[in-house]
């Protein structure tokens, strides 16, 4: 198995697909709205492919906020609410939470925000997330980061941090987690890149290195960043 990337799919290569392709609609408060944000940056990739340690090491060195979907869906599978059980129970299963839930808590993480420079982890995952960040949310990134990462690391690397006790940190979830990506995942990274957004990182390299491709990548947008205000959630 080699590199995870959309070359890896020749049906995915070139294909301008849209938001329009969503079959879900997302069922939202009509007024549900974000204020304007300076800055975002999405980051995407499979998982173990390095999307974490590399938004840490933005919000200390750049200044960003960083917002994980997979932390706000654990948080709330931690408070014991019923959206909590069901989203433990697809994690479990190695599939993905619903649009509707993972937007509203990316808004109210937003909200809560002073900061206007976010760094996204792992959000649009599908089409259906694409949609809702482009219909509802009304984001538009400046900067997509594509960590390219084979599969046998991937694999590797979770198994490696299963001791944390992750419900879907085994092997077959891990495989099934990794088909979602390629099936959901790699569209949304085709369409940006069809809009000149997406910036490819060697997720394999060691960290230090992965991180100066990314210092790289954000230096072209020529934002003025500073580290006094980082903030993560």
């Amino acid at each position: 198995m080699g590199t995870i990337e959309t070359e890896a799919n020749p049906n995915l290569v070139g294909v301008n697909v849209t938001p329009n392709e969503v079959q879900q609609p997302v069922q939202l408060d009509s007024n549900a709205t974000l204020p304007n944000k300076e800055v975002m940056i999405f980051v995407l990739g499979g998982p173990g492919s390095g999307k974490g340690t590399q938004c840490s090491m933005i919000v200390e060195q750049l200044g960003f906020c960083h917002i994980s979907t997979g932390d706000l869906l654990d948080t709330e599978i931690k408070s014991g609410s019923e959206n909590g059980t069901m989203i433990q129970n697809l994690k479990s299963k190695g599939e993905l939470v619903p649009t509707g839930i993972v937007v509203k808590l990316l808004m109210e993480a937003m909200k809560n925000s002073t900061n206007k420079k976010f760094i996204i982890d792992g959000f649009p995952r599908n089409m259906e997330n694409l949609a809702a960040a482009q219909k509802i949310m009304k984001l538009e990134p400046v900067l997509v980061l594509f960590l390219e990462c084979s599969q046998e690391v991937m694999i590797e690397r979770i198994l490696g941090r299963k001791q944390k006790g992750r419900v879907d940190d085994n092997s077959e979830t891990i495989k099934r987690r990794i088909e979602v990506y390629c099936e959901s995942t790699l569209p949304v990274i085709s369409y940006y890149r069809s809009k000149g957004m997406v910036e490819m990182i060697n997720g394999e390299k060691p960290v230090e290195e992965v991180f100066d491709a990314v210092k790289a990548a954000v230096s072209k947008l020529k934002l003025g960043i500073s580290r006094k205000n980082s903030q993560e959630f």
